[in-house]
């Protein structure tokens, strides 16, 4: 394989993608590994080499003595086309070995529009699409996992094994259940059975989905005896003692992020309506600093890197955060390492830690008031007013910043063209703010963002449609002429990738055939603007006898039965039944971490419990490199 390839990379894009050899990656011997794994990224390697995510599980699978872990990025167009011209097959990076010889493929579903990007791997590996095909001729076993797992029902047919959930103990579990079933010779479906019998393992053939008259599911039960009825994600109860890489895999090319990444803590209890993330990662768990600080001087020591990301999904909310990144910068700035938070609160306080933070380089500032009225903030449950974002921009202008970005979500339940007014006029008093720190004469900009909002399984806006097609064209439109002018930018997003996205997040095991027959159009890198091709996506809906806007537009009832219903994320259905009506009053929720339950029921149904770190001093950690 090896001249073959050399022929071929000759011949693509950005041939680093596919050679391997990265510093701390790790090359095991084939054939003394009990069992090998391959870790299917279903994007292309810099966006795959940016996932935290993958670096977990790549340590713990080579951190055992009976098992290997290899990677498999989606290769790009060019790729794919020399290698189906030479008959190449998809190949791991580590021993280039076919991807089909391995016992388990773990894809990660991080995103809806990654899915004909799975089809498309499966195929290069010469695997039957289909999990039913795959009963026999020793293949491998397909897994999945990750934030989309949480509505596997689009993905049923292909994918053997759904873990629902957070990886690092059930890996494990996993892997000991294939390797003790295979010394027993178990045929496939019998070993399905038995890992359907561990927690946070979902084996969609042995449920069966019934839909009632309206073509709505009606129920999704299980059709083997010692299946669960509800399975229930998996969550890591103390993250301080869990795995964590601090030998991660440094790129041979440039990723999207490329920078050191250190998980101070994980889960967020704000609280936002729209977003499943803050849902499905509960509840709160931060590491203590000392293990946060050993953990970065190690990493640091073992990549080179000069950039040190501390991440999260809210990483202002850390506890100790201002005492940490104060150890953090006193030890590394001197040595030209940057620390940096991907995530900032509409707040001044995080402009000053920002202040902090940037003293070796500096970049741009990012908001999220997510939308222009307090009226929808509060709708949204944000919990951000207008004099916290114009504080939190003086503060960023008086430190010296003479940019800002703005993240706005357009489409939100309730949304009126007041709210889009409100959206350019606070994109102007942001304007007028700088302005009046620096004069009219310096160059300031204020860049608007705003994406589509996509109603999300496991939030209180599961229920809600998403706005059609024109009524999100005429909202930018609209954006469009009031946010011209010296100092402004608007940027969008397409609004018909988000109609996919809506469609393929909400949707139930009907839409395979239409994943299969956009695939075999040639609809490949979804997510990417100048391969999506909906024209594609709309011939196989078609051909499929699928109205995709009965999936995006559905309007939910209560007592309807969602296609997702049988994935427990741990947070109650009455709680966001509760979390809705209030959205529809206009009443926020506290965030728990102020001391008020707001019963959500996590911590009851998973016996979890939220776990702060508490106020006490950081001791420094000498000599990290």
């Amino acid at each position: 394989m090896d001249k073959q390839l050399e022929r071929i990379l000759r011949q693509v894009q950005k041939p680093g993608r596919y050679v391997g050899g990265e510093w701390n990656a790790v090359r095991k011997d084939w054939h003394d590994a009990a069992i090998r794994m391959a870790f299917a990224f279903p994007d292309v390697y810099e966006v795959g080499m940016s996932h935290l995510g993958l670096q977990i599980l790549y340590g713990i699978v080579n951190g055992r003595d009976d098992a290997l872990l290899e990677r498999v990025f989606a290769p790009w167009p060019d790729m794919e086309k020399q290698m189906r011209q030479a008959g190449l097959p998809l190949f791991s990076l580590e021993s280039r070995r076919p991807v089909r010889d391995f016992d388990i493929v773990g894809f990660t579903l991080q995103y809806e529009l990654t899915y004909t990007n799975i089809l498309n791997m499966l195929d290069l590996a010469g695997i039957p699409l289909r999990a039913a095909e795959r009963a026999g001729g020793g293949y491998p076993l397909v897994v999945a996992g990750g934030p989309c797992a949480f509505n596997p029902e689009p993905l049923a047919d292909f994918i053997d094994a759904f873990v629902i959930g957070e990886g690092e103990e059930v890996l494990h579990e996993l892997l000991d259940a294939y390797l003790a079933m295979r010394r027993r010779g178990a045929e496939r479906r019998e070993m399905l059975l038995h890992l359907a019998g561990i927690e946070g393992i979902y084996v969609p053939v042995f449920y069966r989905v019934e839909y009632n008259g309206k073509g709505m599911v009606q129920s999704v039960v299980p059709v083997e005896e010692g299946v669960p009825r509800q399975v229930r994600k998996r969550t890591v109860a103390d993250l301080d003692g869990a795995f964590f890489p601090t030998r991660p895999l440094v790129p041979v090319i440039n990723p999207v992020h490329d920078r050191a990444m250190l998980e101070v803590q994980r889960g967020c209890t704000r609280g936002c309506r729209f977003c499943q993330a803050g849902m499905i990662y509960r509840p709160v768990r931060e590491k203590e600093p000392n293990t946060l600080l050993r953990q970065a001087g190690e990493i640091l020591r073992s990549t080179g890197w000069n950039e040190l990301s501390l991440s999260s999904l809210s990483t202002t909310d850390y506890s100790q955060v201002r005492p940490l990144i104060q150890e953090l910068t006193a030890q590394y700035s001197p040595l030209g390492i940057n620390v940096s938070l991907p995530s900032l609160r509409v707040d001044a306080f995080s402009v000053g830690l920002a202040r902090e933070v940037q003293k070796v380089r500096r970049s741009s500032l990012t908001f999220a008031p997510e939308a222009g009225t307090q009226r929808l903030r509060d709708v949204i449950n944000k919990g951000v007013t207008e004099s916290d974002l114009l504080e939190a921009v003086a503060a960023a202008f008086a430190g010296g910043w003479q940019a800002v970005k703005l993240y706005f979500m357009i489409g939100l339940p309730t949304e009126t063209d007041d709210d889009l007014a409100g959206i350019a006029d606070l994109a102007r008093r942001v304007l007028d703010v700088g302005r009046s720190q620096f004069g009219a004469g310096r160059r300031l900009k204020v860049t608007v963002s705003a994406s589509s909002f996509v109603p999300k399984p496991h939030t209180p806006f599961q229920w809600e449609p998403q706005d059609t097609l024109d009524e999100l064209r005429r909202k930018q439109a609209y954006l469009r002429r009031r946010l011209r002018g010296r100092g402004l930018v608007f940027n969008w997003h397409d609004p018909e990738s988000s109609f996919l996205e809506a469609v393929l997040s909400r949707g139930d095991r009907r839409l395979a055939a239409a994943i299969e027959s956009a695939w075999r159009r040639g609809c490949r890198f979804d997510g990417w603007s100048e391969l999506f091709a909906p024209a594609k996506w709309r011939e196989a809906f078609a051909a499929c006898g699928i109205d995709p806007g009965a999936y995006a537009y559905r309007r939910y009832a209560y007592e309807d039965t969602l296609p997702w219903d049988h994935i427990s994320a741990g947070v109650s259905k009455e709680y966001l039944v509760r979390e809705h009506r209030r959205a529809m009053r206009g009443q926020t929720t506290p965030d728990c971490r102020e001391g008020r339950c707001p019963g959500c029921g996590l911590c009851t149904m998973l016996e979890v419990k939220p776990r702060l770190v508490g106020g006490g001093k950081i001791a420094p950690v000498q000599d990290m490199l």
